[in-house]
């Protein structure tokens, strides 16, 4: 169901990531492995619910990623849905170049 929701489609795609909550000191570890435009899919085991807000953090390639964002849905033991929310113009150029060389390694290089 939530496949038919998107607005872009999603790539798989893989990164190191960090989440952060508010009020919390440290960052929780975890795994990027789908992307998209306006969010992603974060693999760790212990997710915070639907609604939470959040700073995530990627790294890939040498290059890092930051967004504000929100927790869209959630499946315990697994990951989680992350909607970015006001992506600094910065971070939108490296998110869309991950974008395409996802989408080039999905699709073949088309010269």
């Amino acid at each position: 169901m939530e496949d038919e929701r998107r607005r872009t489609p999603r790539f798989p795609f893989i990164a190191t990531a960090e989440i952060l909550l508010k009020g919390t000191p440290a960052g929780i570890s975890a795994r990027l492995t789908e992307l998209s435009l306006y969010g992603c899919y974060v693999e760790m085991p212990d997710p915070p619910p639907k609604g939470t807000p959040i700073l995530l953090k990627a790294h890939s390639e040498g290059k890092y990623f930051e967004s504000q964002g929100a927790v869209l849905y959630s499946h315990p033991n697994q990951g989680m849905g992350v909607g970015f929310q006001n992506v600094n113009p910065y971070y939108l150029t490296v998110l869309k170049h991950w974008l395409m060389e996802a989408a080039q390694a999905k699709f073949g290089k088309k010269d």
